[in-house]
């Protein structure tokens, strides 16, 4: 049955994604409102597919603000998609993988562009409309991903956007910005070493594709994702002291949840409530 689960899994995945994309691209391109909610089923399914399961702490904020997450590699797109309708912050190279960089269009990506000064501008007016519009943003703020065993330094340049002002006159109003951890702590619910948590994490110079096939075969993973109080420039006195701040609520998170100091159920609560409720109802 080992042998056959990556295959399985991958045409799982691929099943799911011809039916969800061209519906992702309609309703993206008439304004449906189903925009929002189809990506987020999209990735609710991949994680049933892949046997992904979610515990949450804490609560995520619901419109018109960033989360600052650490990043384990693309497992980390799926987790936080399937909670809740959001976007993300992605470097410009991203746009031009293979499929991926379909599938981040059609979840409406923003693809910053670095190293000109014009278009950089024109990156914070895109980032500064799409929170005035209500919406959740996520910045994976070390700038790159890491084998999930630790955090590494946030980068305060990428966390400019919670310096952006959300009005044109009167007071000034930044928005809230969530710390977000995330953690794998377990496959196949045993609790996962630091030699384990590489095989799932996607970071340095692996190949993508031979990466997600062995993500596929390796099995099922236990997640843990805390959503930190969310605060704003004004409360930590600015964008270097917010990216510290978030910085350091990140790795505690992370720690705790690798340490099991979150794991008993009094703690925690499943990512997917509506589903039990379905099932109690069935």
């Amino acid at each position: 049955m080992d042998a056959l689960r990556a295959p399985a899994i991958f045409i799982g995945f691929l099943l799911l994604t011809l039916v969800c994309l061209p519906a992702q691209w309609v309703a993206l391109k008439l304004a449906l409102p189903a925009r929002a909610r189809i990506p987020v089923f999209y990735h609710r399914m991949l994680c049933r597919i892949i046997g992904i399961r979610i515990r949450v702490v804490g609560t995520p904020i619901k419109e018109g603000g960033l989360m600052l997450a650490n990043h384990n590699g693309w497992v980390d797109i799926i987790l936080l998609s399937s909670l809740s309708p959001l976007s993300f912050v992605a470097k410009s190279e991203v746009n031009e993988w293979p499929l991926f960089g379909l599938l981040s269009r059609l979840q409406r990506t923003i693809f910053v562009r670095r190293g000109e000064k014009r278009r950089t501008v024109s990156d914070r007016d895109i980032i500064r409309d799409r929170l005035k519009a209500g919406e959740i943003l996520v910045i994976f703020a070390e700038g790159t991903s890491s084998d999930g065993n630790r955090v590494l330094p946030f980068k305060s340049a990428l966390v400019g956007a919670a310096e952006l002002p959300l009005e044109n006159s009167g007071p000034t109003r930044h928005p809230p910005v969530q710390p977000v951890s995330i953690a794998y702590v377990a496959s196949y619910g045993i609790p996962m070493g630091r030699e384990t948590r590489p095989f799932y994490a996607w970071y340095g110079d692996m190949d993508l594709l031979p990466h997600l096939w062995g993500v596929f075969a390796t099995g099922p993973l236990d997640v843990v994702i805390e959503f930190h109080p969310p605060v704003t420039v004004d409360d930590v006195g600015g964008r270097k002291q917010l990216a510290k701040h978030a910085e350091l609520r990140v790795r505690a998170g992370l720690m705790h949840a690798l340490h099991g100091a979150l794991m008993p159920s009094t703690l925690l609560a499943e990512a997917h409530p509506e589903d039990e409720d379905e099932e109690e109802a069935a």
